[in-house]
């Protein structure tokens, strides 16, 4: 079966291409018997597209005796550029030709085989003919489609070649400018290598000691994804139909405000859920949307100000605006207060979250210890019970046998088994009054009521007792805005160290504070790392100690750069910018090699040393610069912060870019110097 359909596909293969050969032989016949004039018109298209035949068919069309014989050499070669042609007509004129040169016995012979030669040539002639002229035509289609392409492409040259060329002949014209000065600056920084290198030692300590403290330090930039949660708690023990019409109030004002897409609301907590011990009935959240912006970090924030604004006219609520967890972080601020007295430390949090409020760019502060549920409390009299001749443990486990209940046994249906619970009926234990008349030595001839033993009073629990290493803390979280969370965190420290605490009572900072110090310590690490690996490489490269020193000095003069443009640009210090510091530590070193590489190289030729430097700097300025420029110009689009998600690419490609840059311009001049120095060899 498979056999015959394979058959049955190649023969349709077979007469298509048939098919096809047929109507190019039609197609060539028709072109053999056009008229001059037509031949003349298509020349002139063709030469206005440019076509390779244009001024061919156009002189053969002017010439009075276009049908010779040679009509078709003349043709087809310029026409199609098909070598079947030529080759059919040389072997008839070279069969002619040996009919005339030959005897008149040669002449016979030849004479009686031509006929044979004529039809082996004409088959020849067809098979190529029919093969080339199938490419050939198929590739004019091609060129002729091209034509309207290259409408698109001129239209596209007439208006960006112009600017192109305005640009190309400006930088030509500023490389110039440098490639003269370049030489002439490099003497004069060989002529003063002390001066040179004080004002770059001392713009570096300026960078180190006076900018880079005040840069400030995030764990990671704050992502503005057009979305962010509003939650919102009620008082404690508010039925959960009560805070979902209070969320419908809210969810319609927020749904009214411009730039929001989609707002979803859930109201109270299910209690069998994973959830903490501040959510239930009383609890909400609400889920906003904005719509696709151009600028979602401006929006967003002047929409997180409305709703602040909103929010703030709701009295007897607390609230607070947060953003879809990234990277499972913690929240940027949380300040941990650790004391065994509960009072105390509730009473502290509540100081701590007064005080926290007034720090500007803190927001939405909040303590883990809210009011709790109420709760009845039975406080036993000891000396009570002991003249009655009873004991706590006894009385606790009648009190609560009789209200909450007890399996007495159970109940066997089939493959089931229900337990029985004994207590009292509901309208014995419905009230506190019912609670104080409750019955504490059944079976007694005098009945004792709760009340007789104990203090039976409504007070409220503390909402939960969380422990931090087996100590009772109180956590008080926020979030920030428009500041850095270093900066943030001394204000919070200031904060701490005006309470009065007690002795027994202690407090740090965590969350992303702390995770930031560590990570930030671990990649000082790694970048030191990075930096001893690099001067490994290089040293086993050039055997040589001095030299890698010379090349490694480059990524100071990186850093000045990169803490210049972050102060300038009010970046502060993340994970992500140390990463871009890491990739300078392996990038900037290029040019330095390049350069160094040369001069060695220049100097093992016999070259004297500060004409092998000035040498070396000219030879590899183009280089240098070429290099730098592609690696700014490929990280330039991750560096404007274009897409979602622009806020964590933008400092790390600033960060390369700007190092790369300082480094490229001081490279140049510094590490000529340096090299001058540091190599004392003749």
């Amino acid at each position: 079966m498979f056999f015959s359909n394979t058959v049955l596909v190649l023969q349709k293969a077979v007469t298509a291409t048939a098919a096809l050969l047929l109507a190019f032989f039609k197609f060539v016949l028709t072109l053999l018997l056009l008229p001059a004039l037509p031949l003349v018109a298509l020349a002139r298209i063709l030469r206005l597209t440019e076509f390779e035949m244009g001024p061919w068919l156009a002189a053969f069309a002017e010439r009075p005796a276009f049908l010779r014989v040679r009509f078709v050499e003349n043709l087809w070669p310029t026409f199609l550029v098909i070598g079947s042609v030529p080759a059919f007509l040389a072997d008839l004129r070279g069969m002619g030709q040996g009919l005339r040169e030959a005897g008149w016995k040669r002449r016979v012979l030849r004479a009686g085989v031509l006929p044979f030669k004529s039809a082996f040539a004409l088959l020849k002639f067809l098979f190529q003919f029919a093969l080339e002229l199938s490419f050939r035509f198929l590739h004019v289609l091609f060129v002729l489609g091209g034509v309207f392409f290259k409408w698109g492409v001129l239209q596209i040259r007439l208006v960006f070649s112009p600017l192109a060329q305005l640009v190309t002949g400006a930088f030509n014209r500023a490389y110039a400018r440098l490639e003269a000065a370049y030489p002439r600056l490099l003497q004069r920084a060989l002529a003063r290598r002390g001066t040179t290198l004080g004002v770059v030692a001392a713009l570096f300590l300026f960078c180190i000691l006076i900018l880079a403290p005040r840069l400030g330090s995030e764990l990671i930039p704050e992502v503005h994804q057009g979305e962010f949660n509003v939650e919102v708690t009620m008082p404690v023990g508010t039925p959960v139909e009560k805070t979902d019409a209070k969320l419908l109030e809210i969810e319609k004002l927020i749904a009214d405000q411009p730039g929001v897409d989609k707002v979803a609301a859930v109201s109270g907590t299910d209690r069998t859920a994973n959830t903490t011990s501040e959510e239930g009935e009383h609890t909400a959240k609400l889920t906003v949307r904005m719509k696709r912006a151009s600028s979602v970090v401006r929006e967003e924030e002047e929409l997180v100000e409305r709703i602040r604004e909103l929010m703030s006219n709701f009295s007897g609520i607390q609230w607070k605006i947060s953003r879809p967890v990234l990277f499972s972080f913690k929240t940027p601020v949380e300040v941990e207060i650790q004391g065994y007295n509960l009072q105390e430390l509730q009473r502290f949090s509540r100081e701590l979250e007064e005080k926290m409020r007034e720090i500007p760019g803190v927001f939405d502060v909040e303590s883990n210890i809210q009011r709790g549920n109420p709760e009845v409390q039975i406080v036993y009299n000891r000396d009570v019970l002991s003249k009655l001749g009873l004991n706590i443990r006894d009385v606790a486990a009648i009190v609560r046998n009789k209200v909450r209940g007890d399996v007495a046994t159970e109940f066997k249906e089939q493959d089931r088994q229900i337990d029985i619970l004994v207590r009292l009926q509901e309208r014995d234990r419905e009230s506190i009054e019912d609670l104080r008349r409750l019955v504490i030595n059944p079976g007694a001839p005098k009945p004792i009521p709760l009340e007789a033993v104990a203090a039976i009073r409504v007070e409220e629990g503390p909402s939960e007792i969380r422990r931090v290493d087996q100590q009772r803390t109180a956590v008080v979280t926020a979030n920030i805005s428009g500041r850095d969370l270093r900066s943030v965190s001394e204000d919070i420290y200031a904060v701490l160290r005006g309470m009065d605490l007690p002795p027994d009572f202690t407090y740090r900072l965590a969350g992303q504070n702390q995770e930031m110090e560590t990570s930030l310590n671990s990649l000082k690490l790694a970048l030191a790392l990075a930096i001893f690996l690099v001067y490994i490489v290089m040293a086993s490269q050039f055997e040589s100690v001095i030299h890698p020193l010379v090349i490694i000095f480059t990524i100071p003069l990186a850093l000045i750069g990169v803490i210049i443009a972050l102060f300038l640009l009010q970046i502060p210090l993340s994970i992500v910018v140390f990463l871009g510091m890491i990739m300078l530590a392996g990038i900037v070193v290029n040019n330095a090699i390049v350069l160094v590489d040369y001069i060695n190289k220049l100097r093992e030729r016999g070259m004297a040393k500060m004409e092998a430097i000035v040498e070396a700097g000219k030879v590899r300025l183009r280089p240098i610069m070429m290099t730098t420029a592609t690696t700014v110009l490929g990280l330039l689009p991750m560096a404007l912060g274009l897409g979602d998600g622009a806020e964590i690419r933008t400092p790390m490609a600033i960060t390369v870019i700007v190092g790369l840059l300082s480094a490229t311009v001081l490279t140049l001049v510094i590490i000529p110097t340096v090299y001058s120095l540091v190599d004392r060899r003749n």
